[in-house]
């Protein structure tokens, strides 16, 4: 017998509109599914465009309104997604005396603290029967001491032994907190000339890098400090001790909730991406892929 395939909306989509229909607020809805307003606002956009329909919300001064059109999604929506999330109890619940697969991970520590675990909590939620053993470190992938299922690095590079896959891309440009912004307003890239440059030891040039391609090359700053991890400047820079080069996806959380501000953000320095390594005869173990899948569905809403 036939079945002709279905016609389904990108269900990233649909989470985002019911999140937001819900809350009435696309900054709730970001901050309940772990990524950003814009990220939120793109997914909404993309719903309205695959229906063909018109707006499915109105915005108040605080919040958003469903339109007849949102409200009638909703209504069939709703009972749908309550259906799954039913589904997917009754399934957890009969393999809940099933063994717990451990997945042995090693990320990069600046990686680690300001993207992977504030979204660990979620994936515990959705994969209950995946045991993720997190360990940091910025060894070479093909010189960790001990064997690890899934490496995270930046990339992408070759290793003899080693398979990989994307995860999240990253670009660099110009972030500070909005105190330091409002003291000493940032409006045109010379204005850096009053401010502190946060530096990273091991991207000695970044700074200078960005300001060659900003066509300010000659521009110094009232003073520079540096430090040997970016996560210590990333902190620097929410600390209002001066602007940093941060790392798009690695302050996507604070930029969504306001703690840091990009006074620049036409000006970029590309940067590499962050990328998955699976030693020979682990690139096809399902739990290390049902994990990849995850962080990569995550680093596509984060933009």
């Amino acid at each position: 017998m036939f079945v002709p395939r279905r016609s389904l909306p990108p269900l990233n989509a649909v989470r985002a509109f019911e999140a937001a229909a819900r809350l009435g607020s696309f900054k709730e809805a970001a901050a309940e599914l772990s990524v950003t307003h814009g990220a939120v606002s793109q997914q909404i956009r993309l719903l309205e465009e695959w229906l063909g329909a018109p707006a499915l919300f109105r915005r108040s001064v605080r919040r958003v309104v469903l339109t007849p059109a949102g409200a009638a999604l909703l209504a069939e929506f709703a009972p749908a997604l309550d259906r799954i999330s039913a589904a997917v109890q009754q399934h957890r619940a009969r393999r809940s005396d099933a063994a717990v697969a451990v997945l042995r991970v090693n990320a990069l520590a600046t990686f680690s603290l300001r993207w992977l675990l504030p979204r660990m909590s979620r994936f515990r939620a959705e994969h209950p029967d995946i045991e993720v053993r997190l360990s940091t470190s910025n060894d070479p992938v093909d010189a960790l001491p001990e064997p690890f299922d899934v490496v995270i690095r930046g990339g992408p590079d070759t290793f003899h032994g080693f398979s990989s896959r994307f995860l999240v891309s990253e670009r660099r440009l110009p972030v500070c907190s909005p105190s330091l912004s409002a003291q000493l307003p940032l409006h045109e890239i010379a204005d850096l000339s009053r401010h502190t440059l946060l530096h990273v030891t091991s991207m000695p040039r970044l700074w200078r890098d960005w300001l060659t391609e900003a066509g300010q090359s000659a521009l110094e700053p009232a003073a520079s400090l540096t430090f040997d991890h970016f996560y210590l400047t990333i902190q620097a820079a929410l600390d209002g001790l001066g602007v940093a080069m941060g790392p798009t996806a690695l302050i996507a959380d604070d930029l969504a909730a306001g703690r840091l501000v990009t006074p620049f953000p036409d000006v970029s320095l590309p940067a590499r991406s962050y990328f998955a390594y699976f030693p020979a005869g682990r690139s096809n173990d399902p739990h290390s892929a049902v994990f990849c899948d995850w962080l990569e569905q995550q680093g596509r809403m984060t933009g």
